[in-house]
């Protein structure tokens, strides 16, 4: 299979594959730091700021499988360059809303364009490097992917301080750009026409499906939990995901294969990988409002704090297959949990008086926690399955990671908005600016300098670091879960199986 003589233009190749998975690496953490300022000057509560950053990945998540076997049949390069198309219009779409709807629209058509993109560019490579190059490719690929998460913030933050919040969405357009002309004119063409058909009804389902489960979980805070609609939405998730799961049993070549979850070393590395991307989501979505709001950074300066946590997760991308090697990667995937729970509890011992430095500490073991766990999850759930299946694991992997992320958006950041309301202090205030004030801790800081209210300020900072506290405390419970299920579940590994890489190897972002 890989007796062919290299394409020469390989390397270029690879460079257009980078810039393509750079551009939404970029723009998966960019947001984050947006997020604060969007609220402010579109007025959008703690649940649109949650669909703005959900509908990217909801869409993303659902579209994942069938978006890779598009590039199989109809060819990768075509499918590459239509995904980077689709995304370059939609934030042009973002950077010239004035609405907040209209902002959700563009993320959720940028999942399009993010689902077609991300299988692909790893698909391409077996047909690119032989296997003597192929590791190398990879690395450099997932290093492309994982080198966005500490840009977003920092670039995000620079453009917020010098222009509009719509910048961060049209600084994706030359960047797309320059991947759709680098895929044309160095990718040569590949395709699989042996791989399964899409299928739309289970696609249709999927989509709907997480659609309907993460619109309950947050609208739930606002409208109450035995809601008719939040109560409808649940029983409909259920239902849809339930016809999925059944379907896709019945395929002689599914698209999702269920069966997958079967081997065991595939199911607990992926559950890991899955609640790690739930904490991370979920704990990118709280951070930034804190740093911006409670500490007073502008947002170039809370781009740049987020750092040390992207600092820890660099560190453990180096360390992890070393120690993985010593001591296996049961021991590992475990550690790294541990490592995780520690720094979320730590985290949440944080007030309004701790100050950065505080913060920076608990970040930085929080990155490191993130690395150690994920990684070798990852390459373990991968490194289970007989090779002529990797392509469907990695398909499924990604796809549950994804959903994981979606819903630690969806339930802490609604949590967090359901302490923060019943926390603040609104006394005195009219209905209408009470009612303003309880929906996100940026609008309260508003509320607070149109009043002139200094309670109301001290408030709003006392119920976010607060609300904070308690999600810190429930990712810690969730990673002292995961790492007693990896501990006791995860088949034990020889010591030196797990230091090749993957394509699946970089940490990808919350796509908060």
């Amino acid at each position: 299979m890989d007796t062919f003589t290299p394409d020469p233009r390989r390397w270029w190749a690879l460079g257009a594959l980078v810039a393509s998975m750079l551009t939404l690496g970029f723009d998966m953490t960019i947001l984050n730091v947006a997020l604060p300022t969007m609220a402010a000057d579109l007025g959008a509560t703690t649940g649109q700021q949650q669909w703005m950053a959900d509908a990217y990945v909801v869409v993303f998540a659902a579209l994942m499988l069938p978006a890779g076997l598009l590039g199989d049949r109809f060819g990768r390069r075509r499918m590459l360059v239509v995904g980077l198309g689709i995304f370059l219009a939609a934030s042009l779409l973002g950077a010239l809303a004035d609405d907040v709807n209209w902002v959700v629209a563009a993320r959720a058509l940028m999942g399009v364009g993010g689902a077609l993109v991300t299988p692909l560019a790893l698909s391409v490579l077996p047909s690119l490097f032989g296997a003597d190059e192929r590791a190398k490719a990879v690395g450099i690929i997932s290093a492309g992917s994982a080198l966005g998460l500490p840009l977003g913030p920092i670039m995000g933050g620079w453009l917020l301080n010098h222009f509009w919040w719509g910048s961060v969405f049209l600084i994706n357009v030359p960047m797309a750009a320059i991947g759709i002309l680098a895929c044309v004119l160095l990718l040569p063409e590949t395709r699989d026409p042996a791989s399964p058909k899409v299928d739309t009804v289970s696609t249709a389902l999927t989509a709907t499906g997480l659609g309907a489960l993460i619109y309950a979980i947050i609208e739930a805070p606002t409208r109450g939990w035995t809601d008719a609609l939040v109560l409808g939405m649940l029983a409909g998730s259920v239902v849809l995901l339930t016809a999925l799961v059944l379907r896709e049993r019945r395929q002689s070549r599914p698209m999702l294969d269920m069966s997958l979850l079967a081997h065991r070393g595939f199911l607990f590395n992926t559950l890991a990988a899955t609640l790690v991307m739930f904490i991370l989501s979920g704990l990118l979505f709280v951070l930034p409002p804190y740093l911006q709001a409670v500490l007073g950074n502008d947002a170039l300066g809370t781009g740049v704090r987020l750092l040390p946590m992207m600092g820890g997760l660099l560190v453990a991308t180096r360390l992890a297959p070393q120690v993985v090697t010593r001591f296996g990667a049961r021991a590992t995937v475990s550690t790294g949990l541990v490592v995780l729970a520690f720094a979320a509890f730590l985290g949440s011992r944080t007030t309004t008086d701790s100050g950065y430095g505080f913060t920076a500490t608990w970040l930085s073991i929080t990155g490191l926690g993130f690395g150690l766990s994920l990684i070798p999850a990852m390459n373990g759930a991968l490194g289970t399955l007989p090779r002529d299946r990797a392509g469907s694991g990695s398909g499924l992997l990604t796809t549950l990671r994804q959903v994981g992320g979606a819903i630690g958006i969806a339930l802490l950041g609604s949590l967090l908005a359901s302490i923060f309301r019943d926390r603040l202090d609104v006394t005195g205030l009219p209905a209408q600016a009470a009612d303003t004030a309880g929906d996100s801790v940026i609008a309260a800081h508003l509320v607070a300098q149109k009043t002139g209210s200094a309670d109301l300020l001290a408030s709003a900072n006392s119920a976010y670091v607060h609300g904070m506290g308690v999600i810190l405390l429930v990712c810690g419970a969730a990673a002292l879960v995961a790492a007693l299920l990896a501990a006791v579940f995860l088949p034990a590994t020889p010591k030196t199986e797990e230091t090749a890489t993957t394509p699946e190897m970089a940490p990808e972002p919350a796509d908060a």
